[in-house]
């Protein structure tokens, strides 16, 4: 093993064992080079002061290298902001700026120990860097059975996880606690396992309440009583968009520093919580109480986005930093979430109305971009692709009689008539 994973190995082992003990093989054997062309590059720009012949990028008249065909779109950023690579860990004011962020919008994380956010391509790529460092074959991974399919592919197929669901619901459509707590335990004999919290969930828009979050908490702890060690993953995809009886800050705020057999990685991003989908901007941040425990997390981390994309879109992390510093930010997000909680109070306002009883019941949502309709007598994917063909509406079939409507692409004003096609192409197949 290289000496420098073994360095890291160390910091972990003697900062909390249990983390160690999380970590995956390539995990353990995955480090960020000290002596590579990135370092030595480094080095150079501080001291190399008459000629700098390291970096791999072109540089003209004292600055990067670039065409006027590109800049003159771009006029209002200096090149040195576009064009030559970001750091792998992204840009430092950004991570700063992403960091104090969290903070304040998550009150509970104000006194707790937790490392600076390391830029990743987005959530995707944040999610792939926890099933590289954690997940060896045959490892329990845990979320709910209604979830976002590309779990699948991240930690079952790339990684060869042993996928582990549990009903998302109780027999009330109150968070399944009990569920989780049940799947968790089962875990015993590995003494390990990967927890993914989404909230707001995809595919169905909700967030647990308050009593709910404390009960999440409550299983978790139990596990790691138990002698269990737990990454526990908040994918915070759709943070902020809360519309009404949820908790309204990430769960990696209470879980950071609860337990020493419990690692809180927190997986966000402006991708969709600033509305800049096509950037990949995204966040990886653990919570960990010894310095030398983040730091060594954190060099492994670089070392898997060095050995993966290298670093992260300068240009991309440029703009969301230029948004997160406007005086108008703040304003213009209200702006749009108040657009977003309009269409869901939309459409709850139909699905409460009682016209369409007779074909479908509802799972709760109160946030995010989604909601799922549970269908009563047709199959999900026959009504999807009839939707399609016949009404011209696209719709997302999951399993046999779940259908997740993304009312966050719908403006409030059309919400009726989709619903009301829905309806009659239900009607159209019952028939």
């Amino acid at each position: 093993m290289n000496p420098l994973a073994e360095q890291l190995n160390q910091h972990l082992k003697s900062g909390n064992p249990y983390i160690y003990d999380m970590l995956s093989t390539l995990g353990q054997e995955i480090y960020f080079p000290k002596e590579g062309i990135l370092s030595q590059s480094a080095e150079a720009s501080a001291n190399a002061k008459k000629f700098n012949a390291t970096i791999g990028i072109a540089t003209e008249n004292g600055g990067p290298m670039h065409l006027a065909a590109i800049q003159e779109t771009l006029s209002a950023y200096k090149p040195q902001d576009l064009y030559p690579y970001a750091p792998p860990a992204g840009k430092p004011e950004l991570r700063s700026v992403w960091r104090d962020k969290m903070i304040g919008e998550n009150p509970a994380l104000a006194d707790k120990s937790f490392g600076n956010p390391v830029v990743t391509n987005a959530l995707t790529h944040g999610l792939s860097i926890v099933a590289d460092l954690f997940v060896n074959e045959g490892d329990a991974v845990i979320y709910p059975d209604k979830n976002w399919e590309n779990y699948e592919l991240t930690f079952g197929i790339r990684r060869h996880g042993s996928i582990v669901n549990y009903p998302l619901f109780t027999e009330d459509m109150t968070f399944n606690s009990a569920g989780l707590r049940e799947a968790l335990l089962a875990q015993q004999g590995k003494g390990k396992a990967v927890v993914i919290l989404n909230f707001p969930n995809n595919p169905t828009g909700y967030t647990p309440g308050a009593k709910e979050g404390e009960e999440i908490v409550a299983a978790l702890v139990e596990a790691a009583d138990a002698g269990i060690n737990l990454v526990v993953v908040t994918d915070d995809a759709y943070f902020g968009l809360f519309f009404e009886d949820s908790l309204t800050e990430s769960l990696f705020g209470k879980l950071a520093g609860l337990h020493p057999r419990i690692l809180p990685v927190k997986v966000d991003g402006a991708t969709k919580e600033e509305f800049v989908w096509g950037f990949r901007v995204g966040f990886i941040t653990f919570a960990a109480e010894h310095k030398d425990v983040l730091a060594a997390l954190e060099q492994k981390t670089l070392g898997i986005i060095r050995a993966t994309i290298s670093s992260g879109s300068h240009p991309s992390q440029s703009f969301v930093l230029r948004a997160l510093k406007s005086p108008e930010f703040e304003a213009q997000k209200e702006e749009k979430f108040v657009i977003m909680k309009g269409r869901a109070n939309k459409v709850k306002s139909l699905l409460d109305s009682g016209k369409y009883d007779d074909v479908w019941e509802y799972y709760p949502f109160n946030s995010g971009y989604f909601m799922c309709l549970k269908l009563k007598d047709v199959n999900a994917e026959a009504l999807r692709q009839h939707l399609i063909h016949e009404y011209g509406v696209g719709t997302i079939a999951l399993g046999d009689h779940d259908l997740r409507i993304a009312f966050s692409c719908i403006a409030e004003e059309d919400l009726e008539e989709l619903f009301d096609l829905v309806y009659k192409g239900v009607q159209d197949l019952q028939n």
